[in-house]
């Protein structure tokens, strides 16, 4: 018969199941932590999926009221075109003249050629209405081959258009040059780039100094 078993046999013994048990449960503990961690995961994703399903896009338009019949809408020249091409409309109309001093109204001759004087601003109609949605300005800007060969100018540049604005739009055009400068009816005088804008509420306080600027005009140096 085997003999008595030694006392320091059962103490090895007891070590070795607690050591097996603190490496299930570090091992379960472990497996607990990824399944949470999984769990947050899928409900992330699931929440991400449920507000992308839930968002909805408006669609947002222009919308023109020509007010003649060969009037003709905003037009971009091509995909890439940030701008609206905007065409006068001279036919059968009076234009507004300035010269800094006094206004006057000029009829446009039967041939629909308008001639603006050296040193004077015109307001050159289009020939429609339009509704911007909420939140957006039209900038009314000049186009590079308009002021590069013919010299004409906008001298408000970038006018804006505002989304309540009821009337026929108008593009204000300025002749800097020593002679006239012939505007014909449908030329494509200026163009349009609609742009969003921010209406925030103004509040007094004080205004100081938050990054390392101190100064004002010129203060950051010519180079």
């Amino acid at each position: 018969m085997p003999g008595p078993m030694k006392g320091s046999a059962l103490p090895a013994a007891a070590a070795g199941s607690k050591e097996t048990r603190a490496r299930a449960a570090l091992a379960a503990s472990a497996i607990e932590a990824r399944s949470r961690v999984e769990v947050i995961r899928d409900a992330i994703a699931r929440s991400l999926r449920r507000a992308r399903g839930a968002r909805t896009f408006v669609a947002v338009t222009l919308v023109i009221q020509l007010l003649h019949a060969d009037a003709e809408p905003p037009r971009r020249a091509t995909a890439g075109s940030a701008g609206y091409d905007l065409c006068a409309y001279l036919r059968g109309r009076n234009v507004r003249c300035s010269d800094g001093s006094r206004a006057w109204d000029t009829g446009v001759p039967s041939d629909a050629r308008f001639a603006l004087p050296s040193g004077v601003s015109a307001l050159i109609p289009l020939g429609f209405k339009a509704r911007l949605p909420l939140g957006i300005e039209a900038q009314i800007r000049p186009r590079s081959g308009t002021t590069f060969k013919k010299g004409l100018q906008i001298p408000n540049a970038p006018g804006t258009i505002d989304s309540d604005f009821p009337d026929e739009w108008m593009v204000i055009v300025r002749n800097p040059t020593a002679a006239p400068i012939v505007i014909e009816h449908g030329e494509r005088i200026a163009q349009m780039v609609l742009a969003r804008y921010e209406a925030l509420a103004i509040e007094a306080g004080e205004v100081g100094v938050t990054t390392e600027r101190v100064g004002g005009f010129g203060s950051t140096g010519a180079r």
